[in-house]
């Protein structure tokens, strides 16, 4: 007789689990087509190998399979980067490994001489209508996307940050990366998502807010050049128009971690 136990459910919830944020994934990055296809070949597999047993057929298929599993890290190596990186950030995830590798680390502190003139510029910006993308690093470093611009180092700064942005900078289409307290580079290239939930009327800067974010724990901060509106993308969600005020509680909120 069949025995099915609490490590069987156990098991099957797992594979169930796998098979949702995979499908999330996929679904994102317009393969959910590709996703099905090779899940109907594994079906297939399974019910030529398994339950007819065409040792023929069979073999062909296995050898498919297991070259195949390689082409798929290739192929998908952008979804698996970002499958694994989504699961190291579970907030939970986050906890356990603060307790064993941070012990009793007090968490870091950003005061507002650093929040406000992030602030009270992205204010000057959106009057006068100039675009900026601002991403803050957090967590997890971008030293990727610093190489893609221009080194500053500087202490944050209303002036220098307005003034990167300006019209006729030849910095002002990138992005600027701030780390800690200080600026560290602008003119940086970010990747764009391609989700198709992103509202038509936000541009490529929006764009780019939200892939950054998807792809890594920071802030993204964008000044629309068309509208003068102030959004922020964390961990592949929007909050657009805010206000001086509603952007200084996220900062604060989001940068003390």
């Amino acid at each position: 007789m069949f025995d099915f136990g609490i490590k069987d459910i156990i098991d099957v919830f797992l594979v169930a689990l796998m098979l949702y944020y995979l499908y999330r994934l996929m679904k994102e990055s317009r393969s959910l087509n590709v996703f099905i296809g090779i899940i109907v070949f594994v079906l297939v597999w399974l019910f030529v190998s398994q339950v007819l047993e065409m040792r023929l057929l069979g073999a062909i298929m296995d050898k498919l399979v297991s070259v195949g599993v390689i082409g798929l890290i290739v192929l998908f190596q952008e979804e698996i980067r970002r499958f694994l990186y989504s699961l190291g950030a579970h907030q939970r995830f986050q906890s356990i490994m603060r307790f064993f590798f941070m012990g009793n680390k007090s968490k870091s502190t950003v005061d507002k001489e650093t929040i406000m003139p992030i602030v009270m510029a992205c204010m000057d910006m959106s009057r006068g209508k100039v675009g900026a993308l601002i991403v803050i690093e957090r967590g997890l470093r971008l030293d990727d996307i610093v190489d893609t611009g221009d080194l500053i180092d500087a202490r944050i700064n209303q002036r220098l940050i307005e003034n990167i942005f300006f019209k006729n900078s030849p910095l002002h289409d990138g992005a600027m990366i701030i780390t800690g307290k200080r600026i560290r580079a602008a003119g940086c290239i970010l990747p764009v998502s391609h989700n198709h939930d992103i509202p038509k009327e936000l541009g490529l800067r929006h764009r780019a807010a939200l892939g950054i974010s998807q792809d890594s724990d920071c802030i993204a901060i964008v000044v629309s050049e068309e509208t003068g509106g102030i959004s922020v993308a964390i961990k592949g969600q929007f909050q657009l128009r805010l206000s001086a005020e509603k952007l200084e509680n996220i900062l604060s909120k989001e940068m003390n971690f």
